[in-house]
């Protein structure tokens, strides 16, 4: 059985947090997910920025990337990931066309975050913004382990002054930590432990 883990963070590409700095750190998170190759399946909400860099690296090893995109079709994905390799995803999952209530990229955004999150064992969080906040707290709802990234700024920054002060009985497990081979340890023995 492999783990399907998810890699959640900032996608804007002109992102203040998005430094050379904070893209190594990703490039490292995907590397540390290459060593274990036949263990995982990456999951990405199929936009560009960190998620993408980190599962960039790993296919480059071989790993199965799922991608969940907020877009309909793959000349839509095109437009709006133009400079991304789609070729990286053995998966690329659309939003159905025939969803009345979700008519903005906005809202499928979000649609596609529930699935996205709900796919994964467990995750990690690198930076983020909004959008990778509504990410962790449907991760945490469905009680998965998020592992997070922390010095890399945004949300995965803030996110232990928000779990000191909010807990939610039977949430998920949060793991902050700053080394991304450590934190990719300490994810895949909690979900070998668990099952």
């Amino acid at each position: 059985m492999k783990y399907k883990i998810g890699i959640f963070g900032s996608a804007a590409a002109g992102s203040a947090t998005i430094t050379t700095d904070v893209k190594q750190l990703a490039e490292q998170v995907g590397q540390a997910l290459a060593k274990h190759k036949d263990e995982v399946i990456v999951i990405t909400g199929g936009c560009s920025g960190l998620p993408y860099t980190a599962a960039h690296e790993t296919a480059q090893h071989g790993v199965e990337v799922w991608g969940y995109s907020p877009v309909l079709g793959m000349e839509e994905q095109k437009d709006f990931t133009p400079n991304d390799d789609l070729s990286i995803y053995t998966k690329l999952h659309f939003v159905p066309k025939d969803l009345d209530a979700i008519d903005t990229r906005r809202k499928r955004m979000k649609y596609r975050n529930v699935l996205s999150t709900e796919a994964c064992d467990a995750s990690i969080i690198i930076s983020g913004q909004w959008g990778s906040l509504n990410e962790f707290t449907n991760l945490i709802d469905m009680q998965k382990t998020v592992g997070v990234l922390t010095g890399t700024g945004g949300i995965a920054d803030e996110l232990s002054h928000l779990t000191a002060k909010i807990h939610k009985e039977g949430q998920g497990e949060v793991v902050f930590e700053s080394d991304p081979e450590k934190l990719i340890e300490i994810l895949l023995a909690r979900l070998t432990n668990s099952h």
